[in-house]
């Protein structure tokens, strides 16, 4: 099996000597953080450039969170056959490559070329994920890596929060028209300001992109050591996959992160919907700063998590905030108002740690090999991103959007059953 790294070495030394390595992959975290919370921003900013329904506007986390489940797997294997080096710097590339195709996509004002830009960015999202979440299990021993993972998640928010304030600032005018204003407006003056709401992506998609390429050339430029090989490295990928798809508690993992992800990417696509419908008149700036908030309570959960999984097993604390974020999505849909909407923003803190404990506990009891293979799935469960908020949308459409928010409640119940049944021994 082909390698290009520089350096081979044994987890146990890989944490000792591979520090700058470890600064670039914790980096990466922080970037799809932001690129993640730019689409709660697009989600606004197209329904007012394209005069999309809920549903339609939810096709840009469907477009996303697609990217992530088609190249989840192909990234494993292209580690597999080169490194992890390889596979982070091609994913920067992918995802520079997809924020420059913002820049036609306004020019010609073509919501279909915007979803796929957002494609090609998870494409290059799903190398980065499946080989950054990967390394820092493998930094240390077993039994820290839940606490290894939540803490470099934190910076994930991090990047988060830094995406809405660049999209609340660059990209939403404050210009908003009700239907009935934009009927009346001139057809040349509508078009000219479906135009213009279109056109504001550009210059913060520009400057994204950029910055992911030159971090591509930092990386390629730095010694990466990669962990070393067991001997079953050469087992075929087809059988691999049939081992973990008989291990029942990988399975369920993958299938609550499933839940997991469409969940949080529900809550956090429609928290501006949400306000502005229940709180009329809201201005979406206003609306975005309780999405702000949620992302820094999300960040601060993760800090918290991280110290609680010192005292607390992993899928103990699993189960309590799972349950705690079911209780607030019912007082969301119960309360329409500032008490549901408090309610969402609560909701960020305690679903903080899901992502990595859940991928922790799912990955307990692999070797190193199947580990790879294992991760790309969980990653490739982020298209739960994709199909619940479309379905969110739908029942929005339908019924109101306070009503939408029974979808993430029901995601919440399947990381609960999920915690009920995972391994105990992990902090």
């Amino acid at each position: 099996m082909q390698r290009n790294d520089n350096e081979v070495l044994s987890a146990g030394n890989l944490a000792r000597t591979a520090v700058v390595p470890l600064v670039l992959v914790v980096s990466l975290f922080f970037f799809w953080g932001a690129a993640a919370s730019l689409n709660d921003i697009l989600i606004k900013q197209f329904k007012k450039a394209f005069e999309l329904s809920d549903l339609q506007a939810g096709l840009v986390q469907s477009a996303f969170y697609l990217g992530y489940f088609l190249f989840a797997m192909p990234a494993a294997m292209f580690m597999r056959r080169y490194s992890y080096k390889a596979a982070v710097v091609l994913g920067l590339l992918l995802f520079g490559a997809g924020a420059f195709l913002f820049y036609p996509a306004a020019q010609i004002h073509t919501y279909g070329l915007f979803l796929l830009a957002l494609f090609v960015i998870a494409s290059g999202l799903a190398f980065l994920e499946t080989s950054g979440n990967s390394l820092v299990i493998m930094l240390g021993p077993a039994e820290g890596a839940a606490r290894r993972l939540n803490l470099a998640q934190a910076f994930n928010p991090l990047g988060a929060i830094i995406g809405v304030a660049i999209g609340a600032h660059f990209i939403f005018s404050g210009i908003e028209y009700r239907p009935e204003d934009l009927a009346a407006m001139e057809p040349g003056a509508r078009a000219a300001y479906f135009a213009t709401e279109s056109m504001a992506v550009q210059t913060p998609y520009l400057v994204v992109g950029l910055v992911v390429v030159l971090w591509a050339i930092l990386i390629a430029s730095v010694k990466f050591p990669v962990i070393r090989h067991t001997a079953r490295a050469e087992t075929g990928t087809g059988a691999q996959l049939k081992e973990l798809l008989r291990n029942g508690n990988y399975v369920f993992a993958v299938i609550a992160q499933l839940f997991y992800v469409g969940a949080q990417v529900g809550v956090w696509s429609y928290l501006i919907r949400y306000f502005q419908d229940v709180v009329p008149g809201t201005p979406e700036k206003t609306a975005a700063g309780y999405l702000t908030l949620s992302l820094v309570l999300f960040m601060c959960g993760r800090f918290l998590g991280t110290v609680l999984l010192r005292k607390v097993g992993a899928a103990s604390l699993l189960a309590v905030f799972a349950l705690v974020d079911v209780i607030l999505c019912g007082v969301a849909i119960a309360l329409p108002g500032y008490i549901g909407l408090y309610a969402l923003v609560g909701v960020s803190v305690f679903m903080s740690i899901m992502f990595p404990t859940i991928f922790v506990l799912g990955l307990t009891g692999l070797d190193d090999d199947h580990r790879k293979l294992g991760s790309s799935m969980l990653v490739m469960a982020i298209i739960g991103g994709a199909l619940l908020p479309v379905l969110m949308g739908g029942v929005s459409d339908m019924a109101g959007i306070h009503w939408a928010m029974v979808v993430p409640a029901v995601g919440f119940l399947v990381v609960l059953g999920y915690a009920l049944r995972a391994p105990r021994t992990l902090h």
